[in-house]
């Protein structure tokens, strides 16, 4: 028998569950299972997930996406949340991160497990402060892991837990200042905890409880990065690197139960600093997947943020993570609504592509040479159906219909692709008289 993925791997078992991650992949069963039991490949899958459709996340695999949905004070409607999230799984995403921070959250997350097939995550601190109803510095250590228990009943696969950042680390972060301070909402909150109780962050403290509950349910866990950097001027600080030196030591104490762990990452980056970001990670964390949100290279593109993501998405993944959690246009600005989805999935979808394209990824460049082939065709049938968004590509022909189906509406007679063509077959081009 076995508790988790990690312990069956290490066992030499090849669960269910892994066998369908590694059909997905195109990769072999012997293989994945090795990389799961070193923890350079995660399968996250809540014993009580049963509607979930298992995937692997980590080394040699192809980079997954998350989508962060979730109700709010501002916007409480949760047909409209699930409305995004089945928009999320029709367009691929492999994980959703439920990050509700009011009303009945509970309900929420239970109608997830149930209907949802990709993975689930949450982050308990948030829930805590939603469900007690009561002041925050009222909360008692025992409550906080009394919610990380109550979401692994519920069934979620991964758990953000803010445990990198304790009275130690809290204390150099105040006396190396930063431009943007703590901008994880699990950070804040844990800080603020810490400041006013003056006593030690559980999740840190009680950190072989933690595990206790994720071994029992087999969660992943996913060590929150409190100390993200949120603007450029604040990326690889001491606060930065600090916090990861801490989760890179409770990783191997996660290891030592067999419990799967991804590490979370920045945040705001400069481009230049992302792929050294990538190895310190790599090299602090031994191995572990990196999730990253972004990261964003610029901070001033309020509206356009996916674009600033999945610029540093794509280097970040090329250079190790696994695991890119998308952001939409609505970023920084407010709740997305499902076209901000979409366009954070599509942004997200492109910088994973591309990287796992750099990484010679099993598989990746196929895709692409297929899609050549269909434009050396002028078959564009085909290339709709191998466009990333084939409605928008559909939509976008049809808004603007050429006078001969084998030409754009741009290049006309003069395409190259067409002429190319014809020439090469022998025939006479002549653009004009068309």
């Amino acid at each position: 028998m076995y508790a988790t993925q990690m312990e069956a791997a290490r066992k030499g078992i090849i669960t269910e569950e892994l066998k369908a991650a590694s059909k997905k992949e195109g990769i072999e069963e012997s293989r994945l299972m090795e990389l799961v039991a070193k923890g350079q490949a995660i399968i996250p899958c809540n014993k009580v997930h049963k509607a979930i459709s298992p995937c692997a996340i980590g080394a040699e695999l192809k980079t997954k996406i998350n989508v962060n949905l979730g109700i709010s004070r501002d916007c409480k409607d949760m047909d409209k949340e699930m409305e995004k999230v089945n928009a999320a799984v029709n367009m691929g995403a492999e994980a959703i991160m439920d990050l509700s921070s009011f009303g009945d959250t509970r309900k929420f997350r239970k109608k997830l497990v149930e209907e949802c097939p990709a993975v689930l995550g949450t982050v308990p601190i948030y829930d805590a402060v939603v469900y007690y109803h009561k002041a925050l510095k009222e909360i008692t250590t025992e409550q906080w892991l009394d919610i990380v228990r109550m979401h692994a009943e519920d069934g979620v696969d991964f758990m953000t837990i803010h445990c990198g950042i304790n009275r130690e680390t809290a204390k150099r972060f105040k006396k190396n200042k930063r431009l943007m301070n703590i901008v994880s909402r699990g950070g804040s909150i844990i800080f603020a905890w810490m400041e006013m109780t003056g006593k030690e962050n559980p999740f840190y403290e009680h950190f072989d409880d933690i595990l206790e509950i994720c071994r029992e349910y087999d969660i992943t866990l996913s060590l929150g990065d409190a100390c993200r950097p949120g603007c450029i001027e604040d990326a690889s600080d001491t606060s930065q690197i600090e916090e990861l030196i801490v989760l890179g030591e409770l990783t191997k104490r996660a290891w030592e139960k067999d419990v799967q762990v991804m590490i979370e990452g920045p945040g705001h980056m400069p481009l230049d600093q992302i792929a050294a970001n990538m190895k310190i990670q790599q090299t602090l964390c031994h191995g572990a997947p990196f999730y990253v949100l972004g990261p964003l290279v610029t901070d001033i593109a309020p509206g356009y943020d996916h674009i600033t993501s999945a610029i540093g998405g794509a280097v970040a993944a090329a250079s190790g993570a696994s695991f890119l959690c998308y952001v939409t246009p609505a970023e920084h600005l407010r709740l997305p609504d499902v076209d901000d989805v979409k366009e954070g999935i599509i942004a997200a979808k492109i910088a994973a592509h591309a990287a796992d394209i750099a990484k010679g990824v099993k598989g990746a460049k196929q895709w692409d040479y297929e899609m050549s082939k269909a434009r050396k065709k002028l078959d564009w049938e085909a290339m709709f159906d191998l466009a990333i968004d084939p409605e928008k590509a559909r939509r976008y022909r049809a808004e603007s219909k050429p006078e001969k189906e084998d030409t754009c509406s741009m290049c006309g007679n003069f395409c190259a692709v067409k002429n190319m063509n014809r020439i090469l077959d022998g025939e006479i081009v002549s653009i004009f008289d068309e």
